[in-house]
């Protein structure tokens, strides 16, 4: 709309990520998304001096950034800029439309007209950006619940990282939506957040638990459902599933509910086998690293009755990915 109105041949939003001190491009039509310097450029002078800006000779501008145009082959001749505040009066970033189609530069009418557009765009961007840092704290909230869970049984320190990474890769595997494999990854961490119910004595015994010992281990699976499965966010309702149902069997001889096949939730199913996976090949307080041959054989073993079939040839058949994510999180 910002480019239709004003007659320029591109048009493109800025956001201000305070955290990085980098500009980067909500949106660019025409070009690829762009990250540079917050204080590089003309869009971002504009930014630094909150001041609107024509420039109906760029190449002759000092300020400005010629790098893009170099890695484009886009000519820049005329630009506007203008800064655009949220409802704090803080600027969160810019619309640049560039290359003036009608005239050959811009006006102070085609300001006025970007500077009302760049009004109601700031109000939609502000609500999106705050939506888009909700759901960032989620993420990085359930994460650090998912490693104070396992850092109470004394995990090894990426088995949570892992395990995430090898359930994306199994969702995606599988066929799972774009959206479904990030919301497992984002929730695989907290499949064993139910441990912070279990005593020390219990979860970090050195040796093999008596048989009251295990059933009072295994109700970290209830524990952990009833903790998130009250929340009405998506992402907490998602890792209530996993927490719930990463320890059915696909046998139907699992818990805490004895379900099977099917019934079981494909994020269970998968986090399931990520989890074991990751499991029996690090050195535990009870137990030494099994070798991978021996992780294989069980998994051929347990198809179809611990394991969901499908998933356990998709994980054999792909084994050096599941390596490489290994290899690249590897415990101190």
């Amino acid at each position: 709309m910002c480019r239709d109105i004003v007659f320029a041949e591109r048009c493109s939003i800025w956001i201000v990520d305070k955290r990085t001190k980098k500009l980067w491009t909500k949106v660019a039509d025409g070009i690829d998304a762009i990250e540079i310097d917050l204080k590089t450029g003309i869009v971002g002078n504009a930014i630094a001096q909150n001041k609107s800006l024509i420039i109906n000779d760029v190449q002759k501008d000092i300020r400005f950034h010629s790098q893009i145009d170099h890695d484009t082959g886009y000519v820049t001749k005329t630009m506007m800029v203008i800064p655009m505040e949220n409802q704090h009066n803080e600027v969160m970033g810019a619309i640049q439309v560039i290359n003036k189609k009608v005239e050959d530069y811009f006006s102070e009418q085609d300001l006025k007209y970007l500077t009302l557009a760049a009004s109601y765009a700031a109000e939609s961007l502000e609500t999106i950006l705050l939506m888009e840092e909700i759901d960032k704290t989620q993420k990085e909230l359930i994460n650090i619940m998912g490693v104070t869970g396992e850092n109470r049984s004394k995990e090894t320190g990426f088995h949570v990282k892992r395990v995430a990474e090898y359930s994306w890769l199994l969702a995606k595997l599988y066929g799972l939506s774009v959206k479904e494999c990030e919301t497992l990854r984002d929730v695989s961490p907290m499949h064993d957040i139910g441990k912070i119910g279990i005593k020390d004595a219990i979860l970090n015994k050195p040796g093999r638990l008596t048989y009251e010992e295990m059933e009072i281990m295994k109700t970290h699976a209830s524990l952990g459902y009833e903790i998130l499965h009250t929340s009405e966010l998506p992402l907490l309702k998602a890792a209530s599933v996993v927490a719930g149902e990463h320890h059915e069997r696909y046998d139907g001889t699992g818990y805490p509910h004895g379900i099977s096949g099917d019934k079981i939730h494909i994020f269970g199913r998968i986090t399931a086998l990520a989890d074991v996976f990751d499991a029996l090949g690090s050195e535990r307080v009870y137990k030494k690293a099994w070798e991978d041959s021996r992780i294989f054989a069980l998994f051929e073993e347990e198809k179809g009755r611990h394991f969901d079939p499908i998933l356990v040839d998709l994980f054999l058949e792909n084994r050096e990915k599941f390596f490489a994510i290994r290899d690249e999180f590897v415990d101190a």
